[in-house]
């Protein structure tokens, strides 16, 4: 039988990014989301549900998240469940579920402070420039006496989607 461990959660950092090295000097962080969730009861109130998991991510992803991330930020996270188990101090044998971070994306832009003007943003394209592309090119010439079968040009703002 297939199995298919895939986790995608958005929540707030629960406390700020802890970053450390294994051995071998591959980064590593570990951060705690926190993801809210509000119901109607069958008594008719507005409740909440806090669902708490801790985190883990790996190499240039890792200090990427502890350089840009702090308690409170909003973050979506994409991975796999992975449980680990201990044994505690007293002789108890523990687990929890972690999230294994494989992918991440930010979920403010934060404009206006530093994180905003460090760099991590700018990587992304500015702007979509296909129709100012459209309007350098010079026109077809026109022939008055042939049909015009071809396919019209871009359309300005009316572009469905």
């Amino acid at each position: 039988m297939a199995s298919f461990n895939k986790v995608i959660m958005m929540g707030n950092l629960t406390r700020d990014p802890q970053l450390s090295y294994l051995p071998s000097q591959t980064p590593v962080v570990e951060f705690g989301l926190a993801s809210n969730r509000r119901y109607r009861g069958s008594d008719g109130q507005m409740k909440e549900d806090v669902c708490f998991v801790d985190c883990r991510c790996y190499g240039s992803r890792a200090e990427t998240i502890s350089k840009y991330c702090q308690k409170g930020r909003p973050l979506l996270v994409e991975g796999r469940l992975q449980l680990d188990r201990w044994e505690a101090q007293d002789g108890t044998k523990r687990s929890k579920h972690r999230i294994f971070v494989e992918n991440f994306s930010f979920v403010d832009s934060r404009a206006g402070t530093d994180n905003a003007q460090s760099g991590y943003e700018q990587q992304a394209p500015q702007s979509n420039n296909n129709q100012a592309g459209y309007e350098q090119q010079a026109p077809p010439p026109s022939n008055s006496n042939q049909m015009d079968n071809s396919v019209p040009g871009p359309p300005g703002d009316d572009i469905p989607f």
